[in-house]
């Protein structure tokens, strides 16, 4: 539950005299005794500082986190009835809400076993409206929560009834918190409790930071000029992980991202551990991997699901299951990689590579949650390409490095958003709001321009969109003041709060025909699934979702109606937004092992042997080079890319370099990216013309093609629109949920995609536009990598060319007709079977297997 020190290790100095009598009592009769850096954070709250504590799985953060809280309430006591309101005295908040019902059963039991006078509670989505509207009324003494709810309860009236006794707010898996919008949301509501609250003392926990002092800084309140930080407490040790890779007597796939050969192998794992935990990267493969583990289950062990599509009754009967034990596999993506304590999990299963070193530390400290005791792992590659990926995340986890990306720059339809939400609480000076949101360490350099061209966009939508009354939310008072227009406004701020802008939704619900063959009404609802994917089905179409093979029965009003189906061919939903990039450090390592014999000889035989074979073939590349090969193939010639770079900046060179190949009169056809290489087709040799010297490799590859080649291309792409789609429901512009009506994700694009046009052509400097270019930079394209990329390869470039497709070039190959020029291949699509590319490689190279 809480790691804590055995009897038998040395007292740490000062416990007698900090801990009140019933810590003492119980830590005495468990036989534990308080370790060094709980007690420390304790030391340190009790003076009044904001502390930093990173340390591994197992070491007891949760409790040294909630330790100060405790201690001040158990030194407070109870309030007696009929006193003056007394507010919350500590805010926890949590990224998932698994999470926080976890922490609450885990802080529940020593409570009550300590007979404290505390009262401890969660609030999150899931919180029926009944209890949330009591706990204002009524406020327990921890409240447990999450970002968003965070962000409702600043913006209500009472925010400064309701939080002017807070003492300490506690930021659980804070790397996980601040690295994204809804981390900088959340750092401008931390801005506003300091207003609310002058003795306010933040507390973070983390197991995973690449750059401390970046989260130091952005626990407390900034200054300019100063370079304010919280405390630092480093603990060390801890059992080094067990971690393996998974070696299949089966063929290793060429690509795709199933695991489907290992099947077996993962069930005898299961089979032989108490219980397991399985990760994957996105709901689609958690779907398909239950059913895979379901099919094969002989010995009907009690396996689950997890994903966040699933109904949350669902998702909750999981979470009680699993602790307490009577389940022996759980099948799950990154709801559950955060911070749970299972300390009877006895290994973690990671299906599909980790895409980064960090994600692999967080997921696989699930199993054995105790700092003494190593946590097991095996990693289960998807494809030969990922068996080097995983290869390079295990060396990564053993040498403790970090791969968390940096905080970054305030995002503005963010601030937007924090804009109408003060609004709401009550009328707000524009100065004094300037002054509270530069305090967040992500809006420090935020300009005062900047700041009222935000204020503009909620007053008046704009330049070009002030004539509609609907954009004016907030208007000025006569004392200079703004106030919310309506208290409409402050109603559809409350349904559309939050920074995870999902793809449109629909409901999924199970209804059966009734005798006259039609379908009835009511039934079980199973969860919700992506809507374009349900647009692409018709009635008696099969999917696989909730563990279940369903029929698709058609939609009515927001619902998707299905019944059960028994197909065994069932259609995978494929759900928007599921694939993770590959970090930075692991895509370097992997390139370093493609050109370091040494590295290469842990690798399985089939991979060395495929490899080796590349070699002799054509070449493996240098750590810093670039290779391109070319070859033909049917009436087609090919050009792939082997930058190890990930999907995102392959996807953007790829974008980019067709256009520039199309200027050299080389007829590009299509492209596909993965996150290790990008395959080119064309009707012309490409090879030839390069060794012809028109256009040059140099030429093709040159950074200037994220100028003007990028401004031209966002500017006839439909990616900025879905972008900008996005940070206007962020911002407010555009509201998904209205009072008692839903828009459908068709009506927000529409009405994303008007108003992007008339900004567009009226206001090109408007702030959402600005705010859509830096996602679209930051995020989709990936610019920053791929301008290193550019950099780092400029004068290391390798052309082959070459008579038959290598090697290494398989994969992508077999990727080849998913994605194409926008308008250009819709003719020229190959549709040669999977099966044909690799005997037809296999035949030309002997040994590839």
């Amino acid at each position: 539950m809480f790691p804590v020190t055995r009897t038998d290790s040395p007292l740490p100095k000062g416990d007698a005299l900090t801990l009140p009598a019933p810590f003492l009592r119980w830590f005495a009769e468990k036989g534990w005794r308080p370790r060094a850096h709980q007690l420390e954070l304790l030391a340190r709250a009790e003076a009044g500082e904001s502390t930093l504590l990173i340390a591994p799985t197992g070491a007891g953060k949760t409790l040294a986190g909630f330790l100060p809280s405790l201690v001040d309430l158990t030194r407070r006591g109870r309030i007696p009835p009929g006193s003056a309101f007394v507010g919350i005295h500590t805010l926890y908040i949590s990224p998932l809400k698994a999470l926080a019902v976890d922490i609450e059963r885990n802080l529940m039991k020593p409570v009550s076993e300590m007979v404290l006078p505390v009262r401890i509670e969660n609030r999150t989505g899931d919180t029926p409206q009944g209890k949330r509207q009591r706990q204002k009324l009524n406020p327990p003494d921890l409240l447990l929560t999450t970002p968003e709810q965070l962000a409702l309860l600043i913006a209500d009236g009472e925010a400064e009834r309701f939080f002017k006794d807070l003492r300490y707010v506690v930021f659980d898996e804070l790397h996980s918190l601040v690295t994204s919008k809804r981390g900088h949301l959340l750092s401008l509501g931390l801005a506003r409790l300091r207003r609310l609250a002058h003795r306010l003392q933040s507390i973070g926990l983390s197991a995973t930071v690449a750059e401390p002092m970046e989260l130091q800084r952005w626990l407390v309140a900034q200054a300019p000029g100063k370079d304010n930080h919280a405390g630092l407490i480093t603990v060390s040790g801890g059992a080094k992980p067990e971690i393996s890779i998974l070696r299949s007597d089966n063929h290793v796939p060429w690509a795709g991202h199933s695991a489907r050969y290992a099947i077996a192998d993962v069930y005898e794992a299961i089979k032989a551990h108490g219980t397991t935990l399985l990760f994957v990267n996105t709901r689609s493969q958690a779907e398909m991997l239950f059913k895979e583990l379901w099919t094969i289950n002989d010995d009907n062990l009690p396996i689950a699901l997890h994903h966040g599509s699933l109904d949350v009754a669902q998702r909750r009967r999981v979470e009680a299951a699993m602790a307490e034990n009577r389940l022996r596999a759980v099948v799950a993506t990154s709801t559950l990689d955060l911070g749970i304590d299972w300390g009877d999990v006895d290994l973690v299963v990671h299906v599909g590579a980790p895409k980064g070193a960090s994600r692999l530390a967080q997921r696989i400290g699930r199993a054995n949650h105790r700092m003494d005791e190593p946590s097991r792992a095996i990693l289960v590659p998807a494809n030969r390409f990922e068996v080097m990926e995983c290869q390079a995340a295990l060396d990564a986890n053993y040498v403790g490095a970090q791969d968390t990306p940096p905080i970054g720059k305030g995002a503005l339809d963010v601030l937007a958003q924090h804009v109408l939400g003060m609004a709401c609480a009550k009328p707000f000076d524009a100065v004094e709001l300037y002054e509270e949101v530069t305090s967040a360490a992500p809006y420090t350099g935020l300009s005062w321009e900047d700041f009222e061209r935000a204020v503009d966009l909620v007053a008046t939508g704009g330049y070009a969109l002030r004539t509609y009354e609907r954009y004016a939310r907030i208007r000025k008072t006569k004392e200079g003041l703004w106030r919310v227009s309506n208290p409409m406004v402050a109603q559809q701020y409350r349904l559309n709060v939050g920074t995870i802008v999902e793809s449109p939704m629909l409901n999924v619900r199970m209804v059966k025909r009734n005798a006259r063959g039609s379908l009835g009404r009511g039934g079980m609802s199973l969860g919700k699934v992506e809507e374009y994917f349900l647009e692409m089905l018709s009635p008696g179409d099969t999917f696989l979702f909730s563990g279940r093979v369903l029929r698709f029965e058609g939609i009515r009003e927001n619902e998707c109606l299905v019944s059960q189906a028994f197909s065994i061919d069932a259609k995978v939903p494929s759900y928007a937004g599921g694939k993770f990039p590959l970090s930075t450090y692991l895509a370097a390592q992997v390139r370093r092992m493609l050109a370091d014999p040494g590295r290469r000889a842990h690798l399985p035989e089939q991979v060395r042997d495929w490899l080796a074979l590349q070699n002799d073939v054509s070449v493996l590349p240098r750590e810093n080079e670039l290779l391109i090969e070319t070859f033909p193939r049917g009436s087609r010639h090919y050009m792939v890319i082997y930058a190890f770079e990930g999907r995102l900046a392959h996807q953007t060179l790829g974008m980019l370099l067709t256009r520039r190949l199309d200027r050299a009169g080389l007829k590009p056809l299509g492209f596909v990216a993965t996150d290790y290489s990008l395959a080119v087709w064309a009707l012309d040799d490409m090879g030839a013309a390069f060794r012809a010297g028109a256009p040059s490799l140099g030429e093709l590859l040159d950074e200037d093609m994220l100028g003007d080649d990028l401004e031209a291309w966002l500017n006839e792409s439909f990616l900025l629109k879905r972008t900008f789609r996005n940070c206007a429901v962020i911002a407010g512009l555009i509201e998904q949920r209205h009072p008692g009506k839903e828009k459908t994700g068709r009506q927000i694009t529409v009405s994303a995609d008007l108003i992007y046009d008339v900004l567009r052509m009226h206001e090109p400097d408007h702030i959402l536009l600005e705010a859509t270019r830096n996602d679209a930079a930051a995020g989709l394209l990936d610019i920053g990598r791929l301008g290193a990329m550019l950099k780092r390869i400029k004068g290391h470039v390798m052309l082959r060319r070459l008579d038959h497709i290598s090697p290494l070039a398989i994969p992508v190959m077999l990727e080849i007709g998913r994605e194409s020029v926008h308008g250009e291949a819709h003719d020229f699509l190959l549709t040669e079977a999977a099966d044909d590319l690799i005997n037809e490689a296999m035949g030309q190279h002997k040994g590839i297997s």
